[in-house]
């Protein structure tokens, strides 16, 4: 409950919803004080890192500026340590709708984990049984049909992952194919719901979270040669050894080698079907399988690979800006700007080329950070930055208390709206909790947990090996330079362990590695109801199919 209804409760108010407003009317013995409920805009786009938005600076900021985006760090809060407790795609998005760990809400995965469990609370069920209209456009992977959502249009096919071009979204109930460009189309669908379909004096809850700009990178027509004649700049840490961390970041396939023909925009032979279909596309995707044009050297293919893919991803990125663009101005031109929450996100970090890869997964910063900006004049500052560390459990209860709904549902996340408005709780969380539980697929990244804390992360890598890790995040930014056998961390390494222990007991989830191997082991089910005959993409790379 927010400070002002704090306030009204102490001094005896009534509040009195009037649905045909969407005001709350505070009565008191002098005179009404009227206060709105403020619209909700959340906007999610997939693997959109801190990396590619200008706002946050980086050494792509001025080639591929996002100005949109930075407009509503400009006019609001930017977020600079907004942390994910699980670094993939539908686990992240899961204990976003919960305001839940892993462990709590039961999708721990991708890879064969199975459906959200839908019959658990989520936040939009409650602005839905709190008057809010709601709605839902653009990616959802989740596997189940949304609910808490008047209207809601998700991509359905390529289990759930969506197209780029062409998609097929799941209207209401019902899969239909849609000529265009996802960014694009979503966005439209997001449009016409605010021009014509809500109704206009009632308070909104719109999610849109956009596919883009997941892999495989797939820019629209018009920006698919836009940085054709230039060569983007590499990270500093682009050619990581992985000394130090050879059984860890450096026993993974998420470097530059395991781009795929599709990846790479190769032309498909014509007449492929069915599984060989599959098989040419993901060609690159194993150990030893390399794609790169014929004649080049080994690192010549890697920076032509980097290339490729970087110009690709930020050229999705671009597609992203210039939508949210036409939703600012919307709330410009309809006098909504003032009264509305705007929220951007990504469901976790990702990676451009830093430490040699691409994807997530990793405990490690890029993939661990999330963007994260609101935008909302009527609470916060402009141009206002944020240090503290916050999660993405901790979402569900923000939106919940700037909407002053009051719930009952217990979750494990806070929300964080005394921070929006400039004053940090002193009791505010110092560390976080950090789980990740896939193997082998995707990407052989080993599972493991750990605590993050502004000064310091420590990782427990458990599966097949029993590895710990800790970098100085004040010495060593970029992660290079894992100290868990230097003396001199020996007292850091024994307090941080502690606190990581309380962590986990107090997030419920201090299980044993058996168990949590037993996690990783377990086969949830598909996301996706399967054909018999269908064959995955998991079989061609696990070479099951012949």
């Amino acid at each position: 409950m927010n400070k002002l209804l704090k306030l009204g409760l102490i001094c005896g108010v009534l509040l009195v919803s009037c649905k045909e407003t969407g005001k709350a009317i505070a009565y008191q013995s002098s005179k009404p004080v009227i206060t709105e409920r403020p619209n909700i805009i959340y906007i999610m786009a997939d693997d959109l890192t801190t990396q590619a938005i200008s706002a946050y600076g980086g050494i792509y900021k001025d080639i591929a500026p996002t100005p949109n985006i930075d407009r509503i760090a400009k006019e609001g809060m930017l977020f600079q340590d907004v942390l994910c407790t699980n670094a993939i795609c539908g686990p992240s998005r899961a204990a976003i709708l919960t305001g839940n760990y892993s462990n709590l809400n039961g999708y721990y995965k991708n890879e064969s984990g199975g459906k959200f469990d839908a019959s658990q609370w989520t936040f939009p069920q409650e602005f839905q049984k709190n008057g809010y209209q709601t709605s839902l456009f653009g990616k959802w992977h989740l596997g189940t049909e949304p609910k808490g959502f008047d209207v809601f249009k998700y991509h359905n096919s390529a289990g759930q992952q969506g197209h780029y071009w062409n998609p097929t979204y799941n209207i209401n109930g019902e899969d239909k194919k849609v000529e265009g460009y996802s960014t694009n189309l979503s966005t439209d669908f997001a449009m016409e719901w605010l021009e014509n379909e809500r109704k206009k004096d009632d308070p909104f809850m719109m999610v849109l979270q956009y596919k883009a700009p997941h892999r495989p990178w797939e820019p629209d027509t018009k920006y698919e040669q836009l940085w054709e004649d230039i060569e983007m700049p590499y990270p500093s840490n682009f050619n990581d050894d992985y000394k130090g961390r050879e059984l860890t970041a450096g026993d993974t396939e998420m470097t530059m080698d395991y781009f795929s023909r599709r990846d790479m925009k190769f032309e498909e032979p014509k007449g492929l079907q069915g599984k060989e279909k599959l098989k040419w596309a993901f060609y690159g995707a194993k150990p030893g399988e390399i794609v790169q044009p014929e004649g080049m050297t080994a690192e010549e293919g890697k920076k032509w690979r980097y290339q490729t893919y970087i110009k690709d991803y930020l050229a999705c990125v671009k597609s992203v800006d210039d939508n949210i663009g036409r939703v600012l101005k919307y709330l410009d031109d309809n006098n909504l700007t003032e009264n509305t929450v705007i929220v951007l996100t990504s469901d976790q970090g990702f990676y451009l080329g830093e430490h040699g890869f691409f994807d997530k997964r990793f405990i490690y910063e890029e993939s661990l950070r999330m963007p994260f900006m609101v935008r909302y004049p009527k609470m916060i500052k402009p141009e206002s930055v944020n240090n503290d560390i916050i999660t993405n459990i901790d979402f569900a209860p923000t939106l919940l208390e700037l909407a002053n709904i009051d719930t009952t549902q217990k979750m494990q996340g806070e929300s964080f709206v005394p921070i929006l408005e400039g004053d940090t709780p002193n009791d505010w969380k110092q560390a976080m909790y950090y789980h990740y539980y896939e193997f082998p697929y995707w990407h052989h990244v080993q599972p493991h947990y750990g605590i993050r804390t502004q000064k310091y992360t420590l990782a427990h890598f458990y599966y097949n090996i029993d590895v710990w890790e800790l970098y100085d995040l004040e010495k060593d930014p970029q992660q290079m330079n894992n100290v868990i056998n230097d003396p001199q961390y020996a007292s850091v390494v024994s307090e941080l362990k502690e606190q990581l222990k309380d962590l986990m007991k107090d997030s419920k989830n201090d299980k044993s590695l058996e168990e949590f191997r037993k996690i990783t082991d377990t086969d949830f089910g598909s996301i996706v109801d399967k054909k018999d005959d269908e064959t995955s993409v998991q079989d061609i790379l696990t070479g099951k199919s012949n």
